[in-house]
């Protein structure tokens, strides 16, 4: 029988696995290899790697919509399938101690994440591991044992995703029992942090916990909304997270 692949996402031709720094939430600034992942079972209308889950034929909108060039993408030219030792060996020769499985949504490939964690194990002595989610899916106890940080980002309204699929109760209850999750929501405008309040009451999780970004791909974007955000993190005692690679390198991708 023939083993399954794991799916990333494929960037300039290649499998998108590169080192940079963590530009969001509790380790910004940390040196990472990050490992996007393909695939996703949400469509979030200002994602900025759309090329994970907005194949052609699709019914999906995005903000990009608007702009006449842009075009849904193929599945064929944008997954690459890779086997698990392959990617293990191109991580590992970074000779970094943080790996950082993005998307996408990597809970959709638990089983072939967990195998490449287990050989990174080896491979880097001293190894951590964190991901990024959507907190809709629960991880399975293996994959669990093996995160060291969850990287919670639960969508609002303003990410055009029905709350039926954005909000799975029992997942996010989950996420926030675990020691290991820390939470950060994408805010567009002041009307979403009603929104953050009813999650991080309805579900317990304490302001320490929380970390509020705002949204947008440009360092203007990002300056229009960062003063008033700043404000409402101080009003009750959230974290602020910036998007640093947005402020170094633009929309550019793979950084």
């Amino acid at each position: 029988m023939k083993k399954e692949l794991l799916k990333l996402a494929r960037l300039n031709g290649e499998p998108e696995i590169f080192y940079s720094i963590q530009g969001e939430g509790k380790s910004t600034g940390v040196p990472s290899v990050f490992i996007r992942t393909s695939l996703c079972n949400l469509h979030c209308i200002w994602c900025d790697t759309d090329y994970t889950w907005n194949w052609k034929g699709t019914r999906f909108k995005h903000v990009s919509d608007a702009d006449p060039s842009y075009r849904k993408f193929s599945m064929d030219e944008w997954i690459a399938e890779c086997e698990v030792g392959d990617i293990a060996a191109k991580a590992a020769s970074y000779r970094c101690k943080n790996i950082i499985l993005t998307g996408g949504e990597p809970m959709m490939q638990q089983e072939r994440l967990s195998e490449l964690m287990l050989l990174l194990k080896d491979l880097v002595p001293g190894v951590r591991f964190e991901t990024e989610t959507n907190g809709t899916i629960a991880p399975a106890a293996n994959f669990d044992a093996l995160i060291d940080q969850y990287n919670v980002s639960p969508k609002l309204s303003n990410s055009n995703n029905p709350k039926k699929l954005r909000e799975k109760p029992d997942v996010l209850r989950f996420f926030a029992q675990s020691p290991k999750s820390v939470f950060k929501f994408v805010i567009a405008d002041a009307a979403d942090l009603a929104e953050v309040l009813e999650i991080a009451n309805t579900y317990r999780i304490s302001e320490e916990k929380v970390w509020l970004m705002p949204e947008g791909t440009s360092a203007s974007a990002l300056a229009h909304r960062r003063v008033w955000l700043v404000d409402i993190c101080k009003e009750y005692g959230f974290r602020f997270s910036d998007r640093l690679h947005v402020q170094i390198w633009g929309s550019k991708k793979g950084v």
